[in-house]
This record gives structure tokens, sequence and C-alpha cells, in this order.
């Protein structure tokens, strides 16, 4: 039992990882992206790549398959945000990027196609994820009070204003973008040592979806929402896994529920935080205290 709860929690921490990239680039830059199960896919097999076939350490190897998925990322972005796609198209562009990149790694020799990569090392655990997980959230932290940050909030509000105050568009949106694909690479490298095992069918659209919901309902302005929305969409399907079909109704429910009774998302422009967390706690004792 105890290895199972383990089990949810290291996958759900992998997948906070890419949802907290995603979250740099969709909720603060407002252009929605339907194709991050591509960066998440490239990293995977980035990584696996090297540690199956060659023998790579298995850090490097993750930082492999961060930086292959970052550079992908550029080479996506720079067409698509230079021809300053609006939000719609450029979440189709992406949509058909996320199945480009599936359908290659079917047909590539090294990838073994339909196949997949049995046998990669099991290297992901709890700590190991954990640990990458406060990198990652403290640097988008960092990304975040940074002046590209602001910059990038100014071109989610308006982003005419925000050219015309001299912000440059390209700059930041592509610079939010690697950023985004850097995160969703080294949660794919994580996700591949964790399963050992990979195929294209892991990588498709509804991952890119599954993520994109998690920071609409995290919170389009918030860092710890899209973290918070992913933990509990990881976890309440696996806890209703005995119900077979009936926990992927419950999962349609809650994103339902959370956009009817929270339309701003769980977390709105709000972060957790420690104090806030003491805060809530001591409000729960005040109000358990009071009824007693």
């Amino acid at each position: 039992m105890l290895s199972y709860i383990s089990g949810i929690i290291t996958f759900s921490l992998i997948y906070v990882i890419a949802a907290v990239g995603l979250a740099i680039f969709t909720g603060f830059t407002g252009l929605f992206s339907l194709g991050h199960a591509a960066f998440f896919a490239i990293g995977a097999y980035t990584a696996g790549i090297l540690t199956y076939f060659y023998d790579v350490n298995f850090w490097l190897a993750l930082a492999s398959g961060g930086a292959m998925s970052g550079l992908v990322g550029i080479l996506i972005g720079y067409p698509t945000l230079k021809a300053k796609l609006r939000s719609d198209y450029f979440a189709i562009a992406t949509l058909g990027f996320g199945e480009a990149v599936r359908v290659l790694l079917e047909n590539l020799e090294i990838t073994q196609g339909a196949r997949g990569l049995p046998g990669i090392p099991a290297e992901t655990t709890l700590p190991v994820a954990a640990g990458v997980t406060v990198i990652v959230l403290w640097v988008a932290r960092n990304f975040v009070h940074s002046r590209y940050g602001r910059a990038a909030v100014a071109v989610r509000e308006d982003f005419v204003a925000a050219e015309m105050m001299g912000i440059n568009l390209f700059q930041v949106r592509l610079l939010s973008l690697v950023f985004s694909a850097i995160c969703g690479g080294v949660a794919g490298g994580l996700f591949a040592h964790y399963v050992s095992f990979i195929q294209p069918s892991m990588f498709t659209s509804y991952l890119s979806t599954q993520l994109t919901a998690s920071v609409v309902a995290g919170g389009m302005g918030s860092i710890t929402g899209p973290a918070v929305a992913t933990v509990i969409f990881i976890a309440i399907p696996e806890v209703l896994r005995v119900a077979s079909m009936w926990r992927l109704v419950a999962y349609g429910l809650l994103l339902v529920a959370i956009m009817v009774f929270r339309p701003q998302g769980l977390l709105g422009f709000r972060e957790l935080s420690w104090a806030g967390v003491k805060r809530w706690l001591t409000l729960g004792k005040a109000a358990g205290q009071g009824r007693g």
C-alpha cells in the first residue's frame, strides 16, 4: 500500500513539473498550447535512448532531454511566434506539432517505432522527483518575479499596450515557450526512468489536454495553483480506479465544477505559501474550538 501511494505521489510530481512549465507559457503570456505532450515525449525519448543504448549517466541524460526539448521549442516557436499567430491559431499549430512528433516517433528506427523502448533504467524515485520539482518551482518563481516575468504578465493582460510600451512580444513569448519546453522535457525524462518503458501512444493529445486543463483549473496567474490542480487530477482517478470507467466521469465532473464555481481557478492569481497554509490551519482550529 505504501509503495502504491508513493507511486501516485511520484507520478503527480512528474506531471507537476510539466504543468508548472506550461503555466509559465499559457498562464503568464496568454497563449494556449495543445501540443506540450510533444516536449514531454522528446525529453522522455532523448533521456531514455541515452541511458538505454549508450549507458549515459541518468542526470546527464535528464539534462539532455530538457535541452533537446528546449531546442525543439525554439525551432517550433520561432516561426509561429514570429508570425504573431493569434491564440486560437497558435493552439492549432501546436496541436499539429504534437501529432507530428508522435507520428515521427512511431517511424524512427532508433525509437523502435510502436514497439517502444523497454528496459529503461528505473532511476526516478520519489526523492528525485520531489527534488527536481522543488528546483523547477523555485526557478519558475524567480522567472515570474524577474523583468521577463513582469513583461510576460503585461503581454497577457494587453499585448498591444505592452508592445507600445517597448516590450518585445516575440522575445518574451519565445523565452516563456523555451522554459516551458525544458520543463516538459525534464518531466518526460523522469517519466521514462520511472515507468522503464515508453512508446509513442503514451504521448497523445490527451496528455496535452490534461496539462492545459490543470493550468486553467489551477489558475492562469499562479504557479502553485496548476501544481495543486495537477495533483488533484492525478490522485482522484487513481483513488477511483476500482470504479472503472466512472473515474473518468468523476474527472470530468470535477473539472466542470471548478469552472462553474471557481472560474478564476483554484488559486486564481494567488500563490500557495507556508504562511497561507498556517493561516488556514489556524482559522480551521479556531472554528473547531468555537463549535466546541
